[in-house]
């Protein structure tokens, strides 16, 4: 298996996993978003991980818009919808394939 493949796998189960519990919660509640941000900080250990996330989400986007500029990295601007709707499970390693 060569490193981009190994990438594009991570991309796939970085996407699919989360959206396993992401899926559940929005078949229980619906599409209720402030429920849905509320459960991120419902207490100190989900929004300390919460936090976490979004703060390594915004210092990897930030990074890799300077790195994609430097190495000339197509369609850079994915890693931002995939971030958002996703995470950095999947920003990560799609970044990576996309820099291979």
């Amino acid at each position: 298996m060569t490193l981009r493949n190994f990438y594009i796998l991570m991309a796939v189960i970085g996407t699919v996993v989360p959206w396993i519990f992401f899926g559940s919660f929005f078949a229980a509640a619906g599409l209720d978003l402030p429920a849905f941000v509320g459960g991120l900080f419902a207490n100190g250990a989900a929004a300390g991980f919460s936090v976490d996330v979004l703060l390594s989400i915004l210092v990897f986007w930030v990074w890799s818009f300077t790195d994609a500029r430097q190495h000339a990295v197509r369609n850079w601007w994915l890693v931002l919808p995939a971030g958002c709707l996703v995470g950095l499970s999947l920003a990560l390693p799609l970044y990576l394939a996309l820099r291979d």
